[in-house]
């Protein structure tokens, strides 16, 4: 497995993979990003318009635009998005209010028209909906009499609805009773309702792509949905097809399975690995993981307890105390911290073995960030659930008003997470400095390098998205975060981990794990980029968001399907080392994990995420229970596996021999996957397909009400839920608690500052004789000593990885 290092005339290693691959990602990475720039711009100009007033006929002021906004930021400080929806996006529990508002407004209408004498008004509605009676000169937009008074009693419902002195519906008692609030919150309800009826001028759509479907209005599925659903289809035929046709072509030369027979190997066993101070310090991280983790899963419980029994958790009324919107804001921001966390310190943990010395004080530095990390987990949970009480002392405040789903995080803690995530890059950057002085500018120290600087990059993208911004945009730079940041360069940085670990652990020579870091890099963002549109189909963006939106997120299924086939390849070379060995491997668990993201990548997300991502299936089914399977099937399936696997491999090394369990290692690995699987295909799956079903077959907000969601037959498989959560609760989370705990308590405390230059292995020749230590001969026939593999070069895969 040695390979040549070649340098230039300053000292640096020359790259060992051709320039194509360079090329290949940087026209990709162009290419999406100038379409990335053209939607932006499409997006602030041509999105749906916000008035800057609302008037009757009469000339009476019914709204403003500032009330609009100001709706907006009461919907988002109260956590109903993460109740109900709006546009599609947001809770599951609750109504999708643009939907609810369309339809109850246009029933008033009809109501009024009747009670005038027209005895069948039905295209009267609809040509009263539809007709777009802005004026973008003024920016001022009419209302017809019946649309004002139809807002009137749309105000009244609201105010009935969100004034209930009971918890009916799952969230406080008397949770908004002020007028003006009242007043606002419709406001906002109305303005995304009238751009979804009204067509966008020089169509005959309206500025959602007539989303909701709704028949009361004339919204059905335009051309476009159905015309780039089937062009969608045909592009996932075509790059499958691509890829199986390359793979089979260059299957030698592509994946893990590349290079020939590795030698057999005798893997460094962790109490023979010396750890740095910072190493140790990340053990303090892990435990704070599986902490949050636990913590995420019983409010997940509490969430799903809701839909089964919406007014009692086994005879308490949780939601006086804990109302649906806020375990539900908690639970997703939860789900993000923790595996983001587990990202953090798995980097941390590696980069002194990468760099093979750690800077002075490194791990004060660590343990800074740790507690800054403390500070902005507990302080945003708290801010949320004070915005979500309703304090009027904290209204409006950067520091307590919470924010749109999946950044809920109010701005200032917003703020403070990005820093948290520059000063973890530049503890990165510091550790590998003096690596990378030696290195050249593709190798593997830089692009774990490249790899984490995303993660801040691409985080703080969401700081454009503020509660006062226009909803499109907001939702256009807030699916930056949930999809290119979590879905495309999250996946990057796991990639070169997991990688790298490879390298480490002597699986793969380090230019083939290179090739194979870049083959996924192009694959991943030739449709992940530009794929992050699907979120916005009926957002009020133009009609080409859509367009390119389907197409380019049809191709993202490729690499995972890539991934899958992957998954045997590597599979084989673990049997086979495993059959040659003479010492035992330690990190079989940590493995096991990384094979079970590689399931869920396939599945969860992308045989679950194509389900929902074609327009035709999405227009009927956006914020169903669909959505909910693909959302848990990747998030937990992928990054949670993912964060579980980390933190055990770098917690093998922090534990004593004596005192580490790979029973409780296997245990949290069946258990986890076991209760995903159990939970996504007995309840999720056939409840979304069920709630598919009866929205084409009866109407989209009829299948988003309360009455149909408590259906005791939905209520039955809400119920069956129950053993998958027990299972990962009790058999997949506490395990890995423990771990953690033994981690924190009886971490390793012989700690160093210079690491020998070696590897987690070394190469084992059965001819040669072993010496006295008992460990086999290394290929020059010396004892295995660090002084040996010191001399060798870094892109030595016996030397630094």
């Amino acid at each position: 497995m040695s390979e040549t290092v070649a340098r230039n005339g300053r000292g640096r290693a020359e790259m060992i993979i051709s320039k194509g691959w360079i090329q290949g990602v940087a026209l990709v990475m162009i290419f999406g990003f100038f379409v990335m720039g053209l939607l932006a711009y499409r997006t602030y100009t041509d999105s749906m318009p916000l008035p800057s007033e609302v008037v009757s006929t009469d000339g009476e002021v019914v709204y403003t635009g500032e009330d609009v906004t100001a709706g907006q930021q009461i919907f988002l400080r109260r956590g109903l998005q993460q109740y109900g929806s709006v546009m599609g996006h947001g809770g599951y529990l609750g109504p999708d209010y643009t939907a609810e508002y369309l339809r109850l407004a246009s029933e008033s209408i009809r109501e009024q028209l009747v009670n005038r004498g027209d005895a069948d008004p039905t295209q009267a509605v609809i040509d009263l909906q539809r007709v777009n009676r802005y004026n973008a000169d003024t920016k001022v937009l009419e209302y017809t009499p019946e649309q004002a008074q139809a807002f009137e009693e749309l105000s009244a419902h609201y105010a009935e609805f969100f004034g209930d002195p009971t918890t009916a519906n799952g969230l406080l008692p008397s949770m908004i009773t002020d007028p003006t609030e009242i007043h606002q919150l419709t406001a906002f309800f109305a303005w995304t309702a009238w751009a979804s009826a009204a067509e966008r001028p020089g169509h005959d759509y309206s500025y959602t792509n007539n989303w909701p479907p709704e028949p009361r209005v004339g919204n059905a599925p335009t051309a476009d949905i159905l015309v780039w659903s089937g062009l969608s289809l045909t592009a996932l035929l075509v790059g499958l097809g691509g890829l199986f046709a390359l793979y089979g072509r260059w299957s030698r030369k592509l994946g893990w399975g590349q290079g020939g027979e590795a030698p057999a190997l005798v893997f460094r066993q962790p109490e023979e690995v010396e750890i740095t101070p910072a190493q140790r310090a990340t053990a303090w991280f892990f435990f704070i993981v599986a902490g949050l983790f636990l913590a995420q899963v019983l409010l997940g419980a509490a969430i799903e307890h809701y839909r089964a029994e919406i007014t009692s958790f086994f005879g308490i009324d949780l939601a006086q105390v804990l109302p649906f919107n806020l375990a539900r804001t908690w639970h997703v921001q939860l789900s993000l911290l923790w595996t983001a966390t587990s990202f953090l310190a798995a980097g941390i943990f590696l980069a002194p073995i990468i760099s093979g010395r750690e800077p002075k004080r490194q791990n004060v530095l660590v343990y800074v960030l740790l507690g800054a990390l403390v500070v902005v987990v507990v302080g945003s949970l708290l801010s949320e659930a004070v915005s979500i009480y309703g304090a009027d002392w904290a209204k409006g405040s950067i520091v307590f008003d919470q924010q749109w789903e999946y950044l809920d995080l109010p701005f200032l803690w917003q703020i403070l997470l990005t820093a948290g995530l520059i000063v973890w890059i530049l503890i990165i950057y510091r550790g590998l400095r003096a690596r990378l002085k030696t290195e050249s500018r593709v190798s593997m120290p830089w692009l774990f390098l490249y790899a984490g600087l995303a993660i801040p990059g691409f985080y703080a993208v969401g700081l454009l998205a503020r509660t006062e911004s226009h909803l499109t945009v907001a939702e256009f730079w807030r699916f930056w975060v949930v999809h290119l940041w979590v879905e495309d360069f999250l996946e990057l940085f796991t990639t070169v981990m997991v990688a790298y670990i490879f390298v480490m652990l002597g699986v793969v020579r380090r230019k083939i794990a290179i090739q194979i870091i870049f083959l996924d890099v192009i694959l991943y963002s030739a449709g992940g980029v530009i794929g992050t549109m699907h979120h916005l189909y009926f957002s009020g963006t133009p009609v080409e968001h859509m367009a390119l939106g389907a197409f380019f997120s049809a191709i993202e299924v490729v690499p995972l399907t890539f991934l899958t086939v992957e998954a045997w390849s590597f599979l084989q070379l673990g049997s086979r080392q495993q059959a040659r060995r003479s010492g035992p491997f330690p990190h079989r668990w940590a493995v096991m994990f990384l094979v079970a993201v590689g399931f869920w990548n396939f599945v969860g997300a992308g045989v679950f995420g194509f389900l929902i991502n074609l327009p035709i299936v999405s227009y009927y089914q956006i914020g169903t229970a669909l959505t909910a399977n693909h959302a848990h099937g990747a998030m937990m399936g992928v990054y949670g596996m993912l964060g579980v696997g980390l933190s055990l491999f770098a917690l093998r090394y922090l534990i004593p021999a004596t005192r580490w369990s790979d029973r409780a290692a296997k245990l949290s690995f069946w258990s986890l996957n076991i209760g995903l699987a159990w939970m996504v295909f007995a309840t999720l799956l056939p409840l979304g397909v069920m709630q598919l079903w009866h929205s084409v077959n009866e109407g989209y907000y009829e299948a988003r009400t309360l009455g149909y969601i408590l259906q005791p037959g939905n209520a039955v498989l809400e119920w069956l839920r129950m053993p998958g959560d027990v299972l990962i609760i009790v058999g997949g989370v506490l395990p890995f608690l423990w771990l953690a705990y033994k981690g924190v308590r009886y971490t390793i405390k012989a700690t160093t500052h210079e690491i020998p230059v070696e590897t987690l292995y070394v190469e084992e020749h059965p001819e040669a004789e072993e010496d006295r230590t008992g460990l086999p001969a290394t290929s020059e026939g010396s004892r295995y000593r660090s002084d040996r593999l010191r001399d060798r070069g870094p892109d030595d895969p016996r030397g630094v990885p």
